[in-house]
């Protein structure tokens, strides 16, 4: 959803909730306000929550070289599951 989203519908609920005073019988506009608002805060909490557990970059700045930061080794079953890891170097643009 995104930071934008998610402020989107908290912003939206809370209109919702506190501002509206409309009477639409089988609607109540205050609970659609405040159900928008936590979704808006869900949302806001798992894009936190993705932003943070993505993997990190270290630029080594003497030859400007990509590194994938280090990471704990997973194991399984008494054995060790080995990784992949790949150094890119960047693009020269003219």
């Amino acid at each position: 959803m995104g930071f934008g989203g998610s402020i989107f519908l908290i912003a939206l609920g809370a209109i919702f909730a506190f501002a509206v005073e409309a009477d639409l019988g089988w609607l109540n506009l205050a609970v659609v306000g405040w159900v928008l608002m936590l979704a808006g805060v869900a949302g806001l909490l798992l894009t936190l929550h993705f932003w943070n557990s993505r993997r990190r970059t270290v630029v080594a700045p003497a030859r400007g070289e990509r590194v994938v930061a280090e990471q704990v080794v997973p194991v399984q079953d008494d054995r060790v599951v080995e990784e992949y890891r790949e150094v890119r170097r960047p693009r020269r643009t003219v």
